[in-house]
């Protein structure tokens, strides 16, 4: 079942409760995928977004029992996936907040946000980077963020630890190169999502539908590297070049 200019019949999405990954798998639905799998940790979440799915024009929506943190898990956990059939589209699509004042008072709690983001992630990302490798085809598309491109003293903690995603994900991109799969990396701004309820709405903040569509272009357009909104693009490349003494008195 391979995937044909960027409308991939089959998707996986890890972090199956994911606003962003299941506003993506909506609207891809809506193009061409037939098939779903949910990956997460069970629950009656994980339950409903399964069940919503199936309410739309999909043929099948299955979940499997994920845990980010349980890496010694991904192997045989996305493996059964796989030997279910070719997976076109993988979505690295979970990821945690966490709370920067408090976290930096209790290491245990940042090592959390740390394992989840950065070290979960490389985990399933190569375990399913090397089963697209061995069907020959397929994209994983890893959400990363802008708060990859620069720490910032608000939220350094979950920045510092999709920083280290992002590094991730472009090395393995370049890994993959010419083996006929994709890697692209998302860096979403403010997404106005559960997580991030209750907290102020970043300038250019947008939506999970909004990532969704962008993420389907550049699927179409193989595109290695998104930002969402495009509009961060050029602020981040100015946010890099600012001295630090500079930078630590922007209100961010």
């Amino acid at each position: 079942m391979k995937d044909a200019f960027g409308a991939p019949q089959s998707v996986l999405v890890l972090g199956g409760t994911s606003e962003i990954g299941l506003a993506t798998a909506r609207r891809l639905i809506a193009r061409r995928t037939r098939r779903v799998w949910l990956a997460g940790r069970p629950s009656p979440g994980l339950d409903s977004a399964a069940e919503a799915l199936r309410r739309t024009r999909v043929e099948e929506v299955r979940t499997v029992d994920f845990d980010a943190l349980d890496t010694a898990s991904h192997q045989e956990a996305l493996g059964k996936v796989f030997a279910e059939g070719d997976i076109d589209l993988v979505l690295l699509a979970f990821g945690v907040l966490g709370d920067q004042a408090r976290d930096e008072t209790d290491p245990p709690a940042a090592v959390r946000v740390a394992q989840t983001n950065y070290t979960g992630a490389v985990s399933a990302g190569l375990v399913c980077a090397g089963a697209l490798e061995a069907q020959g085809h397929g994209s994983l598309v890893v959400l990363s963020s802008v708060a990859a491109e620069r720490a910032r003293r608000a939220n350094f903690l979950y920045g510092s630890s999709k920083a280290g995603l992002d590094a991730f994900a472009q090395g393995l991109g370049d890994a993959l190169y010419g083996t006929g799969v994709h890697v692209m990396v998302v860096r979403p701004g403010f997404v106005r999502t559960r997580m991030t309820a209750g907290l102020t709405p970043a300038p250019l903040a947008t939506t999970p539908e909004a990532v969704a569509t962008a993420i389907e272009l550049g699927l179409r357009r193989r595109t290695e590297t998104v930002w969402v909104p495009g509009a961060l693009r050029p602020v981040m490349a100015a946010v890099r070049q600012l001295p630090r003494p500079m930078f630590r008195r922007l209100p961010l």
